[in-house]
């Protein structure tokens, strides 16, 4: 077992509240104020991440992410590379999705499931500490790593997998954030996202299943205000053709 040095722990803390904080008020700010804040452009995002910087610098309890730690402890590497690659899109000037992808969301949430099941101990598994092991965790984080690596260079999910490539390669070269590989795919901010995400797809598949099922609409007979307006309608060409 091998843990990350406390200095780059505390470093990184103070950093990852910084960027996840930035990414949620870009987030959620333009939705709540749409006529003060509009759609954030390239020098509101740098001033966002430069206050929440400063902000979560600060020194000892001052720093609002003191209080963040010590509630929710850090945040997980995935929830830090989803936090950077919504802020690059974002200054990239393209939309953003603020609702995770299905699969993605729908594995989290079923993972955080059994995994703090598994660490309270009502499954009493030992899979929540096998994420410490010298050689099952750095293993599954180079498979990982390959896959999302592929992902990338073939299109598919590039978003979702330059997150989740970002998680494990923090963990694989700095053991950040806790020297256990879940800690870096996983907290309880990210689980609660994903099982929102999964159920806001769930809702949104049910119904387009109701749309669906209802019977399509029949178009109307065309009416005529008079006879004058009748004789309007074109006649079939074999029937011009008869005339002539």
């Amino acid at each position: 077992m091998s843990l990350p040095d406390l200095a780059l722990q505390i470093i990184y803390g103070r950093l990852a509240w910084a960027l996840v904080a930035a990414a949620v008020l870009l987030a959620l700010l333009p939705v709540a104020l749409p006529k003060l804040i509009p759609a954030p452009r390239r020098r509101t995002i740098a001033l966002t991440v430069a206050a929440m910087a400063a902000l979560m610098a600060l020194p000892g309890a001052a720093s609002p992410a003191y209080s963040l730690i010590l509630v929710f402890q850090y945040p997980s590497g995935l929830l830090l590379g989803c936090c950077m690659v919504s802020l690059w899109t974002r200054w990239q000037g393209k939309p953003v999705r603020f609702a995770l992808r299905p699969g993605l969301a729908l594995a989290l949430t079923l993972a955080g499931l059994v995994l703090y099941l598994d660490a309270f101990g009502v499954l009493a598994l030992g899979w929540y500490y096998g994420g410490f092991s010298a050689v099952g965790a750095p293993l599954l984080a180079c498979a990982v790593a390959a896959a999302c690596a592929v992902a990338i260079v073939r299109g598919r999910a590039a978003g979702s997998a330059g997150a989740l490539l970002i998680a494990v390669m923090l963990f694989s070269l700095l053991r950040l954030p806790t020297g256990n590989l879940w800690d870096a795919l996983l907290d309880p901010l990210l689980w609660a996202w994903a099982a929102g995400s999964a159920i806001a797809a769930f809702a949104r598949r049910q119904s387009l299943r109701k749309l669906a099922a209802l019977p399509p609409l029949l178009e109307p007979a065309p009416v005529f205000a008079s006879e004058a307006d009748a004789e309007l309608v074109p006649v079939h060409a074999s029937g011009v053709d008869k005339q002539l």
